[in-house]
């Protein structure tokens, strides 16, 4: 109010994404659901944690973190989910697909984008969790042929890919909990004009701020 009293028209949510960076506002945790989990038990193979929480990267499409997250609208039995690859150099999500269902298509489809995008890739890890996605031998022969090195994630163990927990956290916290979302193509909407901005804006910033 006080800013529109002053002649400025400025978008609530542009101010409360200005706080939340400058820790102005206290982190509230609206409508928060239950971890979506991939794990169907061993189903194919199960790769050593060779990135052991060493969340560095000193080049582009050197550690690549991925793993899928879900969304549900109120009331609504369908679901929604996302599978983004990050790439921990700068953060930037470089590939991304969105389903109403976590089948193996959902990450190889993101897969295929993101080396289709990154063509001259080498000495490349891909880390996640033990997801049955990441265990599947589509998945896995894909990146034998591309000389890529897969790590998983210890069972159960979240914390050995906390950069990909924070950007789902960082995401659902500053466009989904607390929101009303009319459909499953109007959440879509947000969720990639949230990415775009996320990648262009939100780590330009960050990348200004630690220089």
């Amino acid at each position: 109010m006080v800013l529109k009293n002053k002649g400025f028209n400025i978008n609530h949510k542009k101010v409360l994404r200005i706080m939340r960076e400058e820790s102005l506002l206290c982190t509230k945790f609206k409508n928060r659901s239950r971890k979506y989990s991939s794990y169907k038990g061993q189903i194919g193979k199960v790769a050593d944690n060779i990135v052991k929480r060493q969340f560095t990267a000193t080049k582009p499409n050197q550690l690549w973190l991925t793993d899928v997250t879900e969304f549900r609208i109120k009331g609504q039995e369908e679901k929604l989910y996302l599978s983004p690859i990050l790439d921990l150099y700068n953060s930037e999500i470089i590939s991304y697909t969105l389903s109403n269902h976590p089948t193996i298509g959902l990450t190889n489809t993101m897969l295929e984008k993101a080396l289709e995008e990154n063509k001259d890739i080498k000495d490349l890890t891909i880390h996640s969790d033990q997801g049955f996605h990441y265990q599947h031998s589509s998945w896995t022969k894909k990146l034998e042929k591309m000389n890529i090195r897969q790590s998983m994630s210890r069972k159960g163990n979240c914390l050995d890919n906390s950069p990909m927990e924070n950007f789902f956290g960082i995401l659902k916290q500053e466009m989904y909990y607390g929101e009303d979302f009319t459909s499953y193509d109007h959440l879509i909407s947000e969720i990639e004009k949230y990415i775009k901005w996320y990648n262009e804006d939100r780590i330009k910033t960050k990348l200004e701020t630690v220089k």
